[in-house]
């Protein structure tokens, strides 16, 4: 189906949601903090073989680089800027700050309901040309 990215410093939250959406028959990357993510996706440093995803699922709050200063890199970045992303927020944690940024599809706050998640996706997907 899709490549998927889950970006979150909960490992539970990763493992869970990596089962969810391989079960559905996607392809799920994973990565534990910002700067990890900006890695494997060939952004910092710049890498243009890097296999970017059709959706990325972003949490806010990470150690090392948070999820909007993530967002704002991924949006500079001519290979990353129309990924779709859905912001993870803790009770609409810094949801302000992300009001501006074209790449955010929507936000899901936690704790969330897994199929509502995996439903959010579908309809992303659906959406994305």
């Amino acid at each position: 189906m899709a490549h998927i990215m889950v970006v979150d410093d909960e490992r539970d939250v990763v493992t869970l949601l990596k089962f969810l959406l391989e079960k559905d028959g996607h392809r799920v990357s994973v990565a534990y903090n910002g700067a990890e993510v900006l890695q494997k996706l060939g952004v910092e440093p710049a890498r243009a073989d890097a296999d970017i995803p059709n959706v990325i699922v972003l949490d806010v709050m990470m150690p090392i680089m948070d999820g909007y200063t993530v967002c704002s890199r991924l949006l500079e970045n001519e290979r990353t800027a129309s990924v779709p992303l859905i912001i993870l927020t803790a009770k609409g944690e810094m949801r302000d700050l992300f009001q501006l940024s074209k790449n955010v599809a929507t936000y899901v706050e936690k704790p969330f309901d897994p199929k509502t998640l995996r439903e959010t996706i579908l309809t992303i997907l659906a959406k994305k040309p």
